[in-house]
């Protein structure tokens, strides 16, 4: 299938949908083809971890658009089928089932895959990853039998899983090879926080300590080695050791692939008119001081300020992702809200009481707000993402005075 100016979106993910639905918005008219590798309707993936393992989601709850939407919108949905050729030059995707489209865009929105477990017992029953709705379904029919978890990793997503499953009554134990929980995006004050939350809720926390093997009976899983010969027997095994972007489609078709596919801030990478978004993209980030010059932030915020970037570009109004990244996390009754990218040589200022679970973190960089982590405070987090983007400044002690108005204008 062959249409010059059409737009081809290789991934059905949230970043791919956003795409197609922007610039449909924005007045594109060309024909725009989605391809999609999993069966399912687009849906959100961040329940996943949350609210469909606890039972307060459903499936037919996480649906990205309407089962109309695509159809008004001329946009074609072509599921269960996986790209396995990029020709950059030509603008052409082979697929599957032999297929080729043709186009005067590609977009790539391929996502990432659970980073492999290379230790002995990683495929024996009971043992899961969590990326898609079919991993979710499974983790939540295993724990309607579980008593007893081992989450294997401790960041977002692993700690997530570990809050669904222990609210459920599984006694669940969270194992980290680093030092601390959640260690590439905390620093340790809230660190701490965290593993304080969760082991008042009754989860056994393990940082420090790697996995040496899975052990299993009649070909189950049914307990944790770790490395110091500590057991944790267990029902159930879920992993959240990282992810890895599905870049390789990139790379085959020549073009340049560096932890993913880097993209500038409209999604342009180094091959004319295939773009990169959501995950897989490495994309530039606005000039912050300190701050990397590209990152995979792997956010539902990043995937959709991405898309909409690149959607300006398809129909010559450019408009480059320039917001300030957030990210959020449910946990047991908190809801973990961060904005900016903090660093170690931030100076940190608490505003509020860690043992009331509402407060907010400040990260002060050459005297301007750079970063904010607020627990329960949605209002607080709203205000700092305006206030990060104007590189707003205030003292240490203003932030921390709790009866300081932040809406204030900020001292000169």
């Amino acid at each position: 299938m062959s249409n010059a100016r059409s737009l081809i979106v290789v991934g059905a993910s949230y970043a791919g949908i956003q795409l197609a639905a922007t610039a449909r918005e924005l007045g594109f008219e060309e024909r725009i083809v989605v391809v999609g590798e999993e069966r399912h309707a687009p849906y959100q993936r961040p329940p996943l971890s949350k609210g469909l393992l606890t039972g307060k989601t459903t499936p037919e709850q996480l649906q990205l658009r309407g089962p109309d939407f695509f159809e008004e919108n001329g946009i074609e949905l072509m599921l269960g089928q996986r790209a396995t050729a990029l020709d950059a030059a030509s603008l052409t995707v082979s697929l599957d089932d032999g297929t080729q489209l043709t186009g005067g865009w590609i977009a790539l929105a391929t996502g990432a895959r659970c980073r492999p477990f290379p230790l002995p017992g990683a495929a024996l029953d009971g043992v899961f990853n969590l990326r898609t709705l079919d991993d979710a379904q499974r983790i939540a029919e295993a724990a309607d039998r579980a008593t007893r978890a081992c989450v294997i990793g401790g960041g977002f997503i692993g700690l997530e899983v570990a809050s669904a499953l222990r609210s459920r009554g599984i006694q669940v134990t969270v194992v980290e090879t680093q030092p601390r929980l959640l260690m590439r995006g905390l620093p340790p004050v809230m660190s701490d926080y965290v593993e304080d939350v969760h082991s008042r809720h009754g989860t056994q926390v393990r940082t420090g300590l790697g996995v040496r093997q899975l052990l299993g009976v009649q070909g189950r899983v049914a307990c944790v080695e770790l490395d110091d010969g500590a057991r944790v027997e267990c029902d159930m095994v879920v992993l959240g050791i990282g992810v890895l972007p599905n870049a390789e489609l990139a790379e085959r078709a020549g073009i340049a692939v560096d932890n993913g596919v880097p993209a500038d801030r409209l999604g342009r990478t180094s091959a004319p008119h295939v773009l990169a978004i959501g995950d897989v993209a490495h994309m530039e980030l606005p000039t912050v001081a300190g701050t990397p010059k590209r990152m995979r932030l792997e956010s539902i915020q990043a995937a959709n300020d991405g898309a909409k970037a690149a959607a300006s570009l398809l129909v010559g109004r450019h408009q480059p992702m320039n917001s300030v990244p957030w990210f959020w996390s449910d946990q047991f009754h908190l809801k973990f809200q961060m904005a900016g990218l903090p660093l170690p040589s931030d100076e940190v200022v608490l505003r509020g009481d860690m043992t009331t679970d509402r407060f907010s973190v400040f990260y002060l960089r050459d005297g301007a707000i750079a970063a904010t982590h607020s627990v329960n405070k949605p209002a607080e987090h709203m205000l700092s993402r305006k206030l990060i983007a104007e590189r707003a400044r205030f003292t240490a002690s203003q932030l921390a005075d709790e009866s300081f108005d932040l809406k204030k204008s900020p001292p000169a």
